[in-house]
């Protein structure tokens, strides 16, 4: 294993208990070994895992106790993603049966590792385009799950931006740099959907969550009116402190999660994140049946999410439009 080190969990009633995988024969009565690929964690350690209860009770709805039918493992590169490409061969040398890779960073990394070991994906940018997948409809190969479109989010972030804050002229992106580095285009994705409504955006790149001081402290010498952040682990585990940052520094807050709204964040428009692993189950469920993954459609997101603080918007002397509070499927006061 050299200096790569091995975390092994189960996951149960949503919290993450250590023990060793087994290794079990292929044959009736078989036990999965099941492999969560993360570039981080999202929770920080003790908080409630509703990803994961989500997972197994989809599991366990489909007919699949934990614990007799499958086990789980999380192999995660606590924000180092050069990590990532070892963590996966090493998945596919213990020949795990099923990869469940989260973030693009861990999907490139699953799927440089192997070309036969099933993956299924939560929240793949673009796999198409990527060259991960022949098509959504029949993505071939040992590749599926869901699919994310940043080109897609953006604009509609953007969007109820300009309804709250109608004379913002200037918007950063925050960003995890290693993802943007893996999404071509992904920039200039955001600046034209800016520019269509009349503002200017640029990207204020983190590395990790040390350097989220910068990035704000940037963002105000930047002038920026307020910024969107892309959706991300660090973001989502960090966020009480981008909340307390953006306070700090007088900056309306627009996310993907709403746990960054439910954190102190202004608005979050997006996929519901306990959802997603809920559906990564039936894609599992669906592959323990014997469906090949290569045939099973990759789906995008059909239910989005809408969170506003309204908490927030007093602090931050904002009025939240009517129309947009009544479409609100959550309003924190």
């Amino acid at each position: 294993m050299g200096q790569v080190r091995r975390r092994r969990f189960l996951i149960a009633s949503g919290a993450l208990l250590a023990t060793p995988l087994a290794s079990f024969a292929q044959q009736r009565g078989k036990v999965w070994s099941i492999a969560f690929l993360a570039s981080s964690k999202p929770l920080s350690r003790g908080e409630p895992d509703p990803y994961g209860a989500a997972f197994v009770g989809e599991m366990q709805a489909a007919g699949h106790t934990f614990g007799v039918d499958y086990v789980i493992e999380v192999s995660s590169a606590d924000d180092d993603y050069e990590r990532l490409p070892a963590l996966a061969n090493e998945l596919v040398l213990r020949n795990v049966d099923i990869i469940i890779a989260v973030t693009l960073p861990a999907i490139i990394a699953a799927h440089k590792a192997s070309k036969t070991v099933p993956i299924v994906c939560i929240g793949v940018h673009d796999p198409v385009g990527m060259g991960l997948a022949a098509s959504l409809a029949r993505p071939g190969g040992n590749l599926t799950g869901l699919a994310t479109f940043y080109g897609d989010l953006f604009p509609k972030h953007l969007e109820l931006l300009k309804s709250i804050l109608p004379k913002v002229t200037s918007v950063a992106l925050l960003a995890n740099a290693s993802v943007m580095r893996m999404v071509p285009g992904g920039e200039q994705i955001v600046r034209e959907a800016a520019q269509k409504l009349g503002m200017r955006a640029h990207a204020v790149p983190v590395d990790s969550a040390a350097q989220l001081p910068q990035a704000f402290a940037s963002m105000t010498r930047e002038r920026a009116g307020a910024f969107i952040a892309l959706a991300d682990v660090i973001f989502l585990r960090e966020r009480r402190q981008v909340a307390e940052l953006a306070l700090k520094h007088r900056l309306p807050s627009f996310f993907a999660n709403r746990e960054n709204v439910q954190a102190g964040g202004l608005v979050s428009y997006g996929e519901d994140g306990v959802e997603m692993f809920a559906q990564a189950a039936r894609y599992v469920s669906k592959i323990m049946k014997g469906a090949k993954p290569g045939n099973l459609p990759i789906e995008q997101p059909t239910k989005f999410h809408l969170a506003i603080n309204r908490k927030t918007a007093v602090a931050l002397k904002l009025t939240i439009p009517q129309e947009m509070l009544l479409r609100a499927d959550e309003v924190i006061i």
